[in-house]
């Protein structure tokens, strides 16, 4: 199994913004904390904007910033938002399934349960969770801000 590169960036996104809280970051800081093109970083910022994670101001002193509590954001909801429409493996998929051993094979339905437990492990977490006390991760977020670009656009 592996992960998008849209949710990855997600959930960096979001405990960056989580560590920097009440701060606005800006797209740009995002990108350079997790080694990652600033085109990702917007594309993602706009998608958890449109789903209402994360609010954004254009402008001299605006950026991105939570919209919600780290506490209120489950890492499996923003797991789902950006792998729903990939399925897991091809006879899962209704459009294009064209696996020949579909309607005799039992691997679905071990997938399936795999991916329930999967995402039910996601759903006890939360954005606090991966950020409380974990003073190395906000050594890398807030040790590469300077010159007050915490604030500005």
């Amino acid at each position: 199994m592996r992960l998008t590169l849209r949710t990855n960036l997600a959930m960096r996104t979001l405990m960056h913004c989580a560590v920097s809280y009440p701060d606005s970051l800006r797209t740009a800081d995002v990108a350079q904390a997790c080694n990652a093109s600033f085109h990702h970083v917007a594309q993602v910022v706009n998608q958890l904007e449109s789903a209402g994670y994360l609010i954004t101001s254009r402008g001299r002193g605006g950026g991105i910033v939570l919209a919600q509590k780290a506490e209120d954001i489950s890492v499996g909801t923003v797991f789902r938002m950006f792998e729903a429409d990939l399925p897991f493996a091809e006879c899962m998929d209704k459009r294009r399934n064209t696996c020949p051993l579909s309607g005799a094979c039992r691997l679905k339905g071990i997938l399936c349960e795999a991916l329930t437990a999967f995402y039910g492990t996601l759903d006890r977490y939360t954005v606090r969770d991966l950020i409380d006390g974990n003073s190395a991760l906000e050594a890398i977020f807030l040790g590469g801000m300077t010159g007050g670009s915490r604030e500005s656009a």
